[in-house]
């Protein structure tokens, strides 16, 4: 029986928490003994290795009988430089070997880092107009108060609107819901071509970057941009000199079938930014990975990088990373997502078929997500009062599945969707059994559904 919460604040009031006792592979196992799939990949697309990996806890055991932390103010660590070579030997693209790193903790810290990065380099070339950081609606980008800013949510922006700096915005890549009403791809993909209206609509000479995910996670449920999307936002940055960063936060380290997300696309961005996936969820860890030209600047006006936190850089955490890393590539997980993600997109699609309810089914590798429908023809969504991604994670969880749900692909406002990351690990038959759930579950679901 789960033991009554008195004083612990958790992601919600309404509703109790199993307590999780161990977990291994792909499994949660709670203190009632229940086993779990872990299919969201922790809170979210974090577990890129799976539970328990004894390479990994023997790394960071390893490094913690050497020492935990030092002051980074003063030294540097041997895991530090260790990672950040080979971060730099498996950067994508242009970046490859002509790349330097930083190192920080969580997403939401890379991501303010990286707007950082880019104001501070465009005020040492000489160009302190450049300061506005252009995003997409739709977009998360973490849950600092700069990265919220940036980010597209309306769920999440509407309170805290007053404290944020103010960034422009342009719509989404969601060809499943066009903010345009075009199809691609005789849409010759307008969705790209209004960062350039919106960039000369705010003056070239104030735009410092673009930040976008190459498919957006939490705030559409597994969307990817379509072909020539990223090609077309990196000529027009090029053209005015706006720092193009990526967020890899969710799509790093093989989890869309490539060890980068904007490989599925011919374009480097300026800027990575990179979490969750890179530690696995055994360590808080993030990295930014910015274009070697960008950090001379500041190198050579002997400028020190203006960020940091108390924990950049641990020697635990670098450990936890390198181990992860290492065995990503040791046990070739970026193929197996690849053709696992294949296999559970077919199977989703075949669910799609038999329900009624399921009007999309998107993703790349092992980030994929499906939204529901109320009518498939018209595309029309459930009422939002349902909260139908949040009915469905709760009989999720009872058929012992975890899923992340996710709301607002109409506006930020409406739109049911739910989000799927399992572990790199996972087998085929873990992901039929995976899929087997899903369809009980929304067999279940339609069932609660009013006539």
């Amino acid at each position: 029986m789960t033991r009554p919460n008195i004083h612990v604040v958790h992601r919600s009031w309404d509703k109790d928490f199993p307590i999780i006792e161990r977990a291994e592979g792909i499994y949660l196992y709670d203190t009632t003994g229940k086993q779990y799939i872990d299919g969201s990949g922790g809170s979210s697309v974090v577990t890129s290795i799976g539970h328990g990996n004894r390479e990994v806890i023997h790394a960071m055991a390893s490094q913690m009988d050497k020492f935990s932390l030092i002051p980074a103010h003063a030294f540097t660590n041997q895991p530090q430089l260790d990672l950040g070579d080979l971060l730099v030997s498996l950067a994508p693209g242009e970046l490859k070997g002509n790349c330097r790193v930083w190192f920080a903790c969580t997403g939401s810290d890379a991501n303010d880092d990286a707007v950082r990065l880019a104001r501070q380099y465009f005020v040492e070339i000489g160009k302190p107009s450049k300061y506005q950081v252009i995003g997409r609606w739709r977009g998360f980008h973490g849950n600092t108060i700069s990265a919220a800013g940036m980010s597209g949510i309306a769920g999440r922006r509407s309170i805290f609107q007053p404290m944020y700096v103010d960034s422009p915005h342009i719509p989404p890549a969601f060809c499943y819901r066009c903010s345009f009403e075009q199809t691609y791809p005789s849409c010759s993909l307008l969705c790209a071509r209004t960062l350039e209206s919106i960039i000369r609509q705010q003056d070239p000479e104030t735009v410092a970057a673009f930040i976008a995910e190459p498919v957006v996670g939490a705030a559409l449920g597994g969307v990817p941009a379509p072909d020539g999307y990223f090609e077309k936002i990196r000529e027009i940055c090029s053209k005015y000199d706006v720092l193009f960063i990526a967020d890899e936060v969710m799509t790093g380290w093989g989890r869309t079938g490539k060890l980068w997300g904007i490989e599925h696309w011919q374009a480097t961005p300026d800027i990575i930014t990179t979490a969750k996936g890179i530690s696995g969820g055994y360590a808080p860890f993030s990295a930014i990975i910015a274009r070697d030209s960008i950090w001379s600047v500041l190198q050579q006006n002997h400028s020190a990088f203006k960020a940091g936190h108390t924990l950049n850089a641990n020697a635990v955490s670098c450990s936890a990373a390198l181990a992860v890393i290492h065995y990503i590539m040791d046990h070739g997980l970026v193929e197996n997502a690849q053709n696992r993600g294949l296999q559970l997109i077919k199977g989703l699609n075949t669910l799609k078929e038999k329900h009624q309810i399921i009007g999309d089914v998107r993703g790349k590798g092992l980030m994929v997500g499906f939204e529901f429908v109320k009518d498939k023809q018209t595309k029309t969504v459930f009422p939002p009062q349902l909260k139908l991604s949040t009915l469905f994670e709760k009989l999720a969880l009872k058929n012992g599945l975890v899923t992340y749900p996710c709301t607002g692909s109409i506006d930020g406002v409406m739109g049911d969707m739910v989000l799927l990351a399992p572990p790199l690990i996972i087998t085929e038959s873990e992901i039929d059994d995976l899929i087997n759930r899903i369809d009980l579950c929304i067999i279940e679901l339609e069932e609660l559904l009013p006539s």
